[in-house]
């Protein structure tokens, strides 16, 4: 127990009981004859033949109709409450100055008095400036790991955040102490704790110079990749695998007009699967550009992802948030186990990828169909869309509306790529957004036929599948048409895919135009046909055939 308050004024005037008796008792008259009963004003009782009660200041009286004798009886006189010497009066009080304990993270909570905790700064975001009805401010964050592995985000506004933001460095020990608990906004937050420290102008952050190795510098909760697959979206998670493939930074503008860059990058594991990685921001240039450098020069590194956010557009890929963390050739033994793995023949190992190749809500093995079983067994008309894979031939491609004018700003971490047109002035307009901007983009709407032996069907390519087919972006093609106008070389483009057999990854699904219900049939992925993988592929199914 702590003393909270070592003294304190006593309350009211209290006097000895003792001291009263003489001054409380009084006579009370007797109507018979006259005579007065002295009576005390604590109890006094008579034996009552009748049904007559008298009280008057605590005391009771008894009085019988028929007879003079009264009888009372005389209280026990209780001792008065004598207060401990602490808490007489002795001037004023003295604040306690005692240290604060140190509390374990997990054991924090909003009805604790005074506390500290002792950890390890893990992460520390950028400095954020906001507007909102109480006019501009800052923000920033940090998250702490103690000793026993809690982890707790530690959050700082306006005046606080001059005081700590050049303090807090990742790695350091501090002592935080005089904060204040809240509940986690899960919204922003993805650590493993219903509260959130906010530190306010009373708030101490002390560093601790001597290093504690009972606190570990970071905490991991890997997930191998095919657990991916059925992760929730927007789900926050750690990740380690292979880095075998990374592409060149492409500049994007964010909806606030701000141009930003992204790269992506593809993981493999031990597990038989390979996701996309999405870097944005400052990781492009920064670890992105590192790891492109040691792929092109034949090194592929481990790479640690903390607090990747996953996103199911198309399948599922993991992508950078403002609190993720890479660590590229970590010194631990899940890295040492991959890295002893790749190095001893998986490297050679095929992997699956469960971005675009695996569809969202399809099975992990691949639906194969033919183009007339599509109509014949009814895809796409039931309360979910059907996932098939169709082996294939482009027969035709219309090249009059083959990509539309989108949208370039970003929402969020996802481009809008809404339909814009020009606004009168040059400058072309997005009513999602509510925004003007110089340029647009350009993005593939392309309507193709596709045949097999048993029949054909229509399907539309977007952005990524379309790219796939033509071997080019659809802003290429846009100006090698209409700004260069060289039909010549576009249709060359056009011809080239014509004929070619592809794997095609479908999305089916009926939806209502007007009245009418249609069966939209989507290309989630294109594919030409790989010659070994899909002998390989016939091998297997002519062995489950038994002849006689």
């Amino acid at each position: 127990m702590e003393t909270i308050i070592p003294d304190c004024d006593i309350i009211g005037n209290p006097k000895m009981i003792g001291d009263l008796d003489t001054g409380v008792q009084r006579s009370v008259p007797d109507r018979n004859n006259g005579s007065a009963t002295l009576t005390n004003n604590n109890n006094l009782g008579t034996q009552n033949s009748g049904r007559s009660n008298f009280s008057n200041n605590n005391n009771l009286i008894s009085r019988n109709s028929g007879s003079n004798n009264v009888q009372s009886f005389r209280p026990t006189v209780q001792p008065a409450y004598q207060p401990p010497p602490i808490y007489k009066n002795h001037g004023a009080i003295v604040k306690n100055e005692a240290p604060a304990r140190i509390v374990p993270i997990a054991a924090l909570n909003p009805y604790q008095g005074r506390w500290a905790v002792k950890a390890r700064v893990t992460a520390k975001g950028d400095l954020r400036r906001y507007n909102n009805a109480r006019g501009d401010g800052k923000v920033f964050s940090f998250d702490l790991l103690d000793s026993d592995g809690g982890e707790i985000r530690v959050t700082c506004f306006n005046a606080v955040v001059d005081r700590f933001y050049d303090i807090i460095e990742v790695g350091k020990v501090y002592m935080i102490s005089k904060g204040s608990l809240k509940p986690a906004q899960k919204n922003f937050n993805h650590l493993k704790n219903e509260w959130e420290i906010f530190l306010d102008t009373s708030s101490t952050v002390d560093l601790c110079p001597d290093e504690d190795a009972s606190i570990p510098q970071q905490q991991f909760s890997f997930r191998p990749i095919s657990d991916i697959e059925n992760v929730e979206n927007n789900s926050i998670l750690d990740v380690i695998g292979i880095v075998i493939s990374v592409n060149p930074s492409v500049p994007i503008v964010r909806k606030n007009g701000m141009e930003t860059q992204r790269r992506i990058l593809n993981l493999k594991d031990r597990s038989g699967r390979s996701v996309e990685l999405t870097l944005w921001g400052d990781f492009c240039n920064r670890e992105g550009q590192k790891l492109r450098e040691m792929v092109e020069a034949g090194h592929f590194p481990v790479l640690a992802v903390k607090a990747g956010k996953v996103n199911n557009f198309t399948g599922k890929s993991v992508g950078t948030i403002s609190s993720t963390q890479l660590f590229i050739d970590p010194d631990f033994s899940e890295a040492h186990i991959l890295r002893d793995w790749f190095d001893g023949g998986g490297k050679d190992v095929a992997s699956q990828s469960i971005s675009r190749e695996i569809m969202p809500g399809g099975l992990k093995n691949e639906i194969r169909k033919t183009v007339c079983q599509i109509r014949d067994e009814g895809l796409g008309r039931s309360d979910k869309p059907d996932w098939i894979t169709v082996k294939a031939t482009i027969s035709f491609i219309k090249t009059d509306t083959f990509c539309y004018t989108a949208c370039p700003l970003m929402i969020g971490e996802r481009q809008c790529n809404k339909k814009v047109a020009r606004s009168g002035n040059s400058r072309w307009l997005c009513d999602r957004c509510n925004q003007e901007f110089e340029e647009c983009d350009y993005r593939y709407l392309l309507q193709t036929q596709i045949q097999d032996h048993t029949g054909l069907t229509w399907v539309t390519a977007f952005q990524e599948s379309g790219e796939e087919i033509l071997g080019c972006s659809a802003k290429d093609l846009y100006l090698l048409k209409y700004e260069e106008e060289n039909e010549l070389r576009f249709a060359e483009i056009i011809k080239s895919c014509l004929f070619t057999q592809f794997m095609f990854r479908l999305k089916i699904k009926e939806e209502i135009y007007g009245d009418e219900q249609r069966v939209k049939i989507t290309v989630v992925k294109a594919e030409k046909v790989n010659s070994s993988t899909e002998c390989s592929y016939l091998l297997e199914q002519i062995s489950k055939f038994s002849f006689r």
